[in-house]
């Protein structure tokens, strides 16, 4: 099983930037994509982006030109990168691994007007 410990969030004025990390750890062997979701208040999350164990990224459509996914095999880590934000960013962000295992505890973004 492989557990996530996201962290980054915080509060940001919009046009502000943000980093968010995520450490994965258990059998991170298995890992073959980490990547974001996020869930705003009364919506169901979406996935944002996506970086696979070769470096290969997707990105929905609302963050790309403005989010930046990378990742660093050697220490499990992968990060989001949020240039540009928007009040419609607002949401708390959960890191993901593929196989799917659990879900960490999430990473609140507020982007203030």
């Amino acid at each position: 099983q492989v557990h996530v410990v996201e962290s980054g969030g915080g509060l940001v004025l919009a046009g502000g930037s943000l980093r968010l990390s995520c450490v994965a750890s258990g059998s991170v062997f298995s890992i073959k994509a980490m990547g974001w979701y996020r869930q705003a208040p009364g919506k169901q999350r979406e996935l944002v982006a996506t970086i696979t164990s070769s470096g290969s990224t997707s990105y929905t459509d609302s963050v790309k030109g403005r989010f930046t996914i990378s990742r660093d095999n050697a220490k499990n880590t992968v990060y989001l990168q949020m240039n540009s934000l928007k009040p419609e960013d607002t949401a708390v962000y959960y890191c993901y691994t593929y196989p799917f295992s659990s879900w960490g505890q999430g990473s609140q973004v507020t982007v203030s007007s």
